[in-house]
């Protein structure tokens, strides 16, 4: 399962990280399932750091004073950027429609497969 967390503050604690991803903080590191990364804990929990071990996304919008963290993606299979490939599909009636045609507009894109 994906999990995207919508944030308000990055004071989070680990209990509360732990009920949002899945990934538990132990002493050996943050734990999910039989995978565990290790994590410099010696300042206590950090959110952003840990984000960043487990290359989590972690985007802020500023207007809304909310952060949206991401999935894992240990596997490096995320963007490296945040800006999507140009895509062109048709529409509803048959005509071409650009993502590019949204561009400064935040958007979700929700795609299906049934293999």
């Amino acid at each position: 399962m994906v999990r995207l967390v919508i944030l308000d503050s990055l004071s989070i604690t680990r209990e509360q990280f732990a009920a949002g991803t899945g990934w538990v903080i132990k002493p050996e590191g943050a734990c999910k399932a039989d995978v565990c990364v290790p994590l410099d804990q010696s300042g206590g929990f950090d959110v952003v750091a840990t984000a960043q071990r487990l290359r989590m996304a972690l985007v802020h919008d500023e207007a809304a004073g909310l952060w949206a963290l991401g999935p894992e993606s240990l596997g490096d299979r995320a963007l490296v950027s945040a800006k999507a490939p140009e895509l062109v599909l048709d529409d509803i009636h048959g005509n071409p429609f650009r993502l590019s045609s949204l561009l400064g507009q935040k958007v979700v894109i929700v795609s299906w497969a049934p293999y």
